[in-house]
């Protein structure tokens, strides 16, 4: 009777152990976060993501935020965080330095079906630049080596667009560390121009900025656009679970509809937005190879010089 007592009471406390699958392994799951705004708006945008993940999930969910892009992207390549969401020249940055160890699966989706955004380039309104001719000889910052839309797509467009080598064209070509600061270096008139983004003329990082009381309204002018750039994925270490990279998947699509305030915060949706954000939808590594592309001809185009 004692032996089968205790074999009962062994496959008790097995079940749950079988049953909690890939959980038991990863008991906390940390996620990265991008520097594109000061530290602690990003992690009070971001909390209400963190809780309803940790809810549905049932195990303890982390943000991690780094000072720089590269931060995240190391962090994610050295193994101490499991999953980030990722700009598309980050993710490139990731998919890289591991080899093709990373997988993106989820990516935001507008109320139009749009999946993407653009570059920008902005200055004073009252700098007299219009153009990107006029900047030249003048001081242009981007925002980060890592950044999307802050240095990979204006740099390639640049120069394979418009016909200008960004460090012969401007004066001085330096880097921001961030979107933010980038703006808030041409308010402040330390760079003429510099490199961001937006989603439309109503939503990008200057509007923010405004919403937010960090500039006023008015000042910032926007001078070059780029075409459409297909939005960052969440992206997971390719060494996870599958079950977990399918969860963790499951509960980010439910997100929007699970906690519709915390939705709309985390996207910083305004009442007079006309395009939000709606949720997520599926990608794939195919639909950022070309941004893998673009960021290896930077690479050799930097490296030869010319």
């Amino acid at each position: 009777m004692r032996f089968m007592t205790t074999t009962a009471l062994m496959a008790l406390i097995a079940v749950p152990a079988f049953a909690d699958g890939w959980k038991d392994d990863y008991q906390v799951l940390k996620f990265g976060i991008l520097s594109g705004e000061n530290e602690k708006d990003r992690l009070q945008r971001n909390e209400p993501l963190r809780a309803y993940l940790e809810n549905e999930l049932g195990v303890k969910v982390e943000i991690f935020t780094a000072g720089n892009y590269d931060g995240v992207i190391q962090a994610l390549s050295a193994d101490q965080i499991e999953i980030a969401r990722l700009g598309s020249s980050s993710y490139a940055a990731a998919y890289t330095a591991t080899d093709g160890g990373v997988v993106p699966t989820l990516t935001s989706i507008k109320k139009d079906g749009n999946t993407g955004y653009r570059s920008i380039v902005v200055t004073r309104c009252d700098s007299g630049i219009k153009s990107l001719d006029d900047a030249k000889g003048k001081v242009h910052a981007f925002a980060d080596p890592d950044s999307t839309s802050g240095y990979a797509v204006p740099y390639y467009n640049m120069i394979n667009v418009l016909g200008f080598k960004p460090e012969e064209h401007f004066g001085t070509v330096t880097f921001g560390g961030s979107h933010e600061a980038d703006v808030q270096g041409v308010v402040n008139g330390t760079f003429d121009t510099a490199s961001t983004w937006q989603n439309n003329e109503d939503d990008g990082i200057p509007q923010r900025m405004i919403e937010k009381g960090i500039i006023d309204a008015g000042i910032v002018c926007t001078i070059w656009e780029s075409p459409e750039i297909t939005s960052g994925p969440w992206t997971f270490r390719k060494n996870l679970p599958a079950e977990l990279i399918e969860d963790v998947t499951v509960a980010l699509e439910g997100f929007a509809e699970g906690d519709p305030e915390g939705w709309k915060l985390y996207n910083s949706i305004s009442e007079g937005d006309v395009n939000p954000p709606v949720g997520f939808t599926r990608v794939d590594t195919e639909r950022y190879q070309w941004i893998v592309d673009m960021r290896q001809w930077i690479k050799n185009h930097r490296r030869s010089g010319s």
